[in-house]
């Protein structure tokens, strides 16, 4: 009774379900990151962004104006200011010490010494006595408050009007283009010798391709940017494609190679007896039939050349004419890469184009994976 037609099995409701799960999870960090990009560095630090749209409790510590700023009014010296620096929130306690405090009720007024303190909830404060303030730096007040939910378009301007961000796109370009389209040229060629040409030592060219997968292309690093410097092509962009092209060429041959190895032989054989040479083929056949293959090598190609950061300062380094957008966004962290709200803006502005690429050509992406997984020659 299980089976019966139209009904699901419990066994789906439960793939089905994972597979949400699955989803869900992976995508959290994702949702967490974009609201992060919208709220500022102190709502960051004082609670996390599932909490964005709510209401948050956070300790300020406020350094009052100085004694120069101070006014007379009647027989005493006020300093006045508000905690909040103009903007929104409720002063719940504050205190004036930050050893053994004692904690005091909006409207308070604290008398310390000859100083008379008070802060109201809405984050005003007023420091009077009799005398005139001596120096210029102002006394500290620490308050607890209630802020509401707020959010900010700052972190994106900051990072796409920050000077060089459209030299560093360019540039991003003129590395990644390039990078994309050169391996998939040579794969294309390679993965049809490999599929369907019968030479001496094929099998071992193979092998060879599959065991570069699994190299660690920071090996070669450092080797690699020593012979470009010995034959004379330095930190240059030529270095850079020629790089990204050595390391993306055995994933590139192994996917095409697997694909066009699958496609269907009547064809090829027909055209062979119709006289057509192994470039008629590759050209007019195995190409047109690949497109699927090649969209989804592109795709991963562009993805990883788009988000390099570490081949990019190795061959090119960190010249300005020549900084790539990671590097530049790097930039904009700082040294000691505190400033969480800007790293959260410039993830979203480093991977819209990516996105617009991936989006574009995602039907291809599955049919080229499964086919060139599943079919071999």
């Amino acid at each position: 009774m299980d089976n019966i037609a139209g009904t699901k099995s419990s066994l789906t409701w439960t793939v089905n379900i994972c597979a949400f799960l699955l989803v869900l999870l992976w995508t959290l960090p994702t949702i967490g990151l974009l609201v992060s990009s919208f709220r500022d560095r102190d709502q960051i630090s004082a609670s996390g962004w599932w909490t964005a749209l709510s209401a948050s409790e956070r300790n300020i510590t406020y350094r009052a104006d100085g004694g120069d700023k101070a006014v007379p009014e009647g027989d005493q010296f006020v300093i006045s200011g508000n905690v909040f620096d103009g903007g929104a929130g409720e002063v719940t306690t504050f205190w004036i010490t930050s050893n053994n405090p004692e904690y005091f009720a909006p409207g308070a007024v604290v008398t310390d010494k000859a100083t008379e303190i008070t802060v109201m909830a809405n984050g005003d404060y007023r420091i009077a006595q009799a005398e005139p303030f001596s120096g210029t730096r102002g006394m500290r007040l620490f308050v607890t408050s209630v802020t509401p939910p707020k959010f900010t378009l700052d972190n994106y301007k900051t990072v796409l009007f920050s000077e060089g961000i459209g030299k560093s796109f360019i540039n991003t370009m003129t590395v990644t283009i390039p990078a994309t389209v050169i391996p998939i040229l040579i794969a294309a060629f390679a993965a049809y010798a490999l599929a369907w040409m019968e030479f001496p030592g094929r099998a071992l060219l193979i092998a060879i391709v599959v065991g570069l997968l699994v190299v660690p292309l920071q090996m070669a690093l450092i080797p690699l940017l020593k012979l470009h410097n010995s034959i004379g092509i330095g930190k240059a962009y030529l270095g850079i494609w020629l790089a990204h092209t050595g390391f993306g060429l055995p994933l590139a041959i192994y996917l095409l190679r697997n694909y066009i190895a699958g496609l269907p032989r009547e064809i090829i054989e027909s055209a062979r007896v119709d006289g057509a040479t192994d470039f008629d083929i590759f050209r007019r056949i195995v190409l047109p039939l690949s497109f699927p293959a090649l969209a989804s090598f592109a795709i991963f190609q562009f993805l990883w050349v788009w988000n390099d950061l570490l081949v990019a300062t190795v061959f090119l380094g960190n010249n300005e004419e020549q900084l790539v957008m990671t590097g530049r966004l790097r930039e904009l962290l700082g040294s000691r890469g505190g400033d969480w709200e800007i790293l959260a803006a410039s993830a979203f502005v480093s991977i819209a184009v990516p996105l617009l690429v991936f989006f574009s050509m995602q039907r291809f992406l599955v049919r080229g994976l499964l086919a060139g997984s599943v079919k071999g020659g």
